[in-house]
């Protein structure tokens, strides 16, 4: 959004100032952070505040950043889908090759009608026990959480308990929001996790869940956006918990 400076207007209005219900005898504006007393019958009286354009314009125009820690099995496909969710698919991995340290994959997702974005930064971690055990010290307290599991490999649905817990001990009690993604959706012949099973597990942890193959780009999309929508509601949470704080 492009701001008009040069048509003699003064860079800087007046505008009258919105507060929030009055607590006490004492009352903030948010937006100008300006403290004022109340009168004797608990009414502010109004005040007028400056209004930037140029910060308004900053403040509207959010762009998030969220990192999100890839777990799963080793050969559950993790970094075929980092690999094809950070370059729109034109990166395909078509020959296994273990991960034996943390890699970082970015992607901007632009959550549609918000006028939003969340970039987001994919850890994707190694599923051997060893390796994972000198790595996860690099998770730091997770974000979001992209929990993935090879739905033809019924081991490596049941080790989502195990990497679940393992998350837990890193989330310092909070609850960690994210995705379950079953992969690798195309080999419906060697399926063997059914559906009911993998959403119930899913709806327990308060993940979503949903089924893609690294080899189709369009079913790559939906665990992103997923975790972009889910990080961009922790944000107006904490921002309206803030405001709340404030009034």
């Amino acid at each position: 959004m492009g701001i008009d400076l040069t048509n003699g207007a003064p860079p800087y209005s007046r505008a009258p100032c919105a507060l929030g219900p009055i607590s006490g005898s004492v009352a903030a504006c948010v937006r100008c952070s300006r403290r004022r007393r109340g009168t004797r019958s608990g009414q502010q009286e109004p005040h007028q505040h400056q209004l930037d354009p140029v910060r308004e314009a900053v403040e509207e125009m959010v762009k998030l950043r969220s990192k999100c820690l890839l777990l799963g099995d080793a050969a559950v496909g993790k970094s075929t889908l980092c690999q094809m969710f950070s370059s729109d698919g034109v990166h395909f991995q078509r020959s296994y090759t273990m991960t034996a340290g943390v890699e970082l994959f970015t992607k901007c997702v632009s959550i549609a009608d918000s006028g939003h974005s969340v970039e987001l930064y994919l850890l994707d971690c190694p599923g051997k026990e060893l390796l994972a055990e000198a790595c996860d010290h690099m998770w730091g307290a997770p974000w979001l959480l992209c929990l993935v599991f090879d739905l033809s490999n019924e081991q490596s649905f049941l080790s989502c308990d195990r990497w679940m817990e393992r998350i837990k001990a890193h989330s310092l009690g909070n609850t960690v929001s994210g995705v379950l993604v079953g992969n690798k959706s195309d080999l419906s012949e060697r399926r063997v996790v059914p559906l009911e099973q993998a959403q119930d597990w899913a709806q327990t942890h308060t993940l979503a869940y949903h089924e893609t193959s690294a080899k189709e780009l369009d079913t790559c999309s939906a665990p992103l956006l997923s975790l972009a929508q889910t990080y961009l509601s922790l944000y107006e949470q904490s921002c309206e918990t803030s405001r709340s704080l404030l009034t």
